[in-house]
């Protein structure tokens, strides 16, 4: 008895592991319980009856394919070597150089008012959305419900739905234009709800609309970054070579030294060559470990990662950028 009794419980734990995210054994109804204490949320923070119900009440259940996304990002997947390589193509280097000389009015007055050197915010538009080639298609509310129900990041995608819920009842984006990413990034920067409430800038006269407008694109992102801290005196940092038996203890973000006393450590540019002089702090990172590429990065890689938090993602933004300025 003892021994079946282990067996069953082996099973039932093996069950329990395999279940695919999100599963669990009466969806519908829990889900529903769930949705319902959210509708009474976001009627408490001042959306109208209108706008919930228009916007959640053919919500039934949460999305599968949007929980396997979740789990399945890129960034929690993938090398960094391999993320930088895939999003730093030719073909994107080449468009983000169109880009330049497409809009330079533009991103000349948008560098000029925000401090925003144009090349990153060319390389953000480039990485986020292939220049506005890929927006995504899905219901942002069904997208930011079914995260908003899982575990692992429900708080912050609840925050988020209400957010997109309040975009709706101020009549800033029509409900049936509220489509985005499977994780609720709206329009050609990708901005989540939050980011489009405090950051998303009408450029242009027209409809404040970063589907379709470049220029509120361009403000936008560039807002964003001028928010976060951004430098224009400043690049994001740079690739570099370490010298043999280097103490690794000192990479981390958490760690800023003079680029002085990088040089001293016998740190250099890719190429060899010594360090920039210049009177600024930096921290050494060695995001794949040792033996793969490190980076001196500056203040405004933090603020790239002010709007994604993922390593990965601030050194593609980053290197795009020099490679469309043929740096």
């Amino acid at each position: 008895m003892r021994t079946l009794g282990m067996i069953m419980t082996l099973l039932i734990t093996s069950f329990w592991w395999f279940t695919p995210p999100g599963w669990c054994a009466e969806p519908t109804k829990d889900f529903s319980a769930w949705l319902e204490n959210l509708r009474q949320e976001a009627l408490s923070s001042g959306i109208s009856l209108q706008t919930v119900d228009a916007a959640l009440s053919h919500i039934r259940k949460p999305q599968p394919k949007v929980i396997s996304r979740d789990r399945k990002q890129p960034e929690f997947t993938q090398t960094t070597a391999r993320y930088v390589k895939s999003r730093v193509g030719r073909e994107r280097i080449a468009n983000g150089r169109k880009m330049l000389d497409r809009y330079p009015t533009w991103l000349g007055r948008v560098e000029k008012k925000y401090g925003v050197q144009r090349r990153f915010i060319v390389a953000l538009w480039g990485i986020e959305s292939s220049y506005g080639k890929h927006t995504g298609n899905h219901p942002v509310i069904q997208s930011l419900a079914t995260l908003a129900y899982d575990n692992r990041r429900g708080d912050y995608f609840r925050k988020e739905l209400i957010e997109a819920l309040h975009i709706v009842d101020e009549g800033l984006v029509p409900l049936r234009r509220l489509k985005g990413s499977w994780s609720g990034a709206l329009g050609q920067c990708q901005f989540m709800p939050t980011s489009f409430r405090h950051y998303a800038v009408n450029a242009d006269g027209g409809r404040l609309d970063i589907w379709s407008s470049v220029p509120d694109v361009l403000a936008s992102t560039a807002n964003f970054l001028a928010h976060a801290g951004w430098r224009d005196d400043q690049t994001w940092g740079r690739p570099v070579q370490l010298p043999k038996e280097f103490d690794l203890s000192l990479a981390g973000l958490e760690t800023r030294l003079p680029l002085s006393r990088w040089q001293e450590l016998g740190v250099r540019r890719i190429n060899g060559t010594n360090l920039p002089r210049q009177d600024m702090s930096a921290s050494l990172i060695v995001p794949d470990g040792p033996g793969g590429q490190a980076y001196l990065v500056y203040k405004n890689f933090r603020a790239l990662l002010r709007w994604n938090r993922s390593t990965a993602f601030a050194i593609s933004v980053g290197t795009l950028a020099d490679r469309i300025a043929h740096q």
